[in-house]
């Protein structure tokens, strides 16, 4: 059976939309994921002056909205001399974002390691950067994990604000199909499907980790 005209420009935008939502979601997961982990550490193990550029760069991100962020990225940069593109404004902003996020799962799980590992660890000549990086924190990532993954399912979802800064993805490419033919129902009913089709996906992916990185017996009392 042939589509309609409508259905057939909606289907077309819309996995052009996908594509250019996937490229945003993906760099900006990994990129998280790993500032988060940084930031963390630090935050939990780095000197006074460290931790505290860390908590400030938590607060600051977690406590204003991700919109006026994209905004500062986007039209407030170029004031100063700093010109980013559309789709680099978004992936900065999710990835700053998302980061501060994933700092605060990470860093929960570190300080939920019993001190007796870092002793343990010096005890057998570790030393502190050692203990870190080689004993604590590949346990505080397999702890970190759910929190982490639910934050990148947020991701996905709020991948839909880069239309706001002219990058135009999923939502965005939905949004002028929907405009221009006024049948926003179908549209953002599918745009909808779209993203949960997104989201099933990252949750097994994200249990296909979680199930490499078990470990049997780890974290009981």
């Amino acid at each position: 059976m042939e589509l309609s005209p409508f259905y057939q420009e909606l289907v077309t935008s819309l996995n052009r939309g996908l594509v250019m939502s996937i490229a945003l979601i993906v760099p900006s997961a990994a990129g998280g994921v790993l500032i988060g982990i940084l930031a963390g550490t630090v935050r939990t193990f780095g000197s006074t002056v460290f931790r505290r550029i860390g908590d400030t760069y938590a607060a600051v991100f977690r406590g204003t909205p991700l919109v006026v962020q994209l905004f500062i990225l986007y039209f407030g940069l170029p004031n100063i001399g700093i010109y980013l593109s559309p789709y680099m404004a978004a992936v900065t902003g999710f990835t700053l974002c998302s980061g501060a996020y994933q700092s605060e799962y990470v860093r929960g799980a570190l300080l939920s390691i019993k001190s007796g590992q870092h002793l343990g660890a010096q005890a057998l000549g570790f030393t502190r950067f050692q203990t870190i990086f080689w004993i604590i924190v590949p346990q505080a990532v397999r702890r970190a994990l759910h929190g982490c993954g639910n934050e990148i399912i947020y991701l996905i979802k709020y991948s839909s604000l880069a239309f706001i800064v002219t990058c135009i993805e999923l939502t965005g490419e939905g949004k002028t199909i929907a405009t221009e033919y006024f049948r926003f129902t179908e549209v953002f009913a599918l745009i909808g499907l779209y993203y949960l089709v997104l989201v099933t996906i990252a949750m097994f992916i994200l249990k296909k980790i979680e199930k490499v990185l078990y470990v049997p017996g780890f974290g009981r009392a």
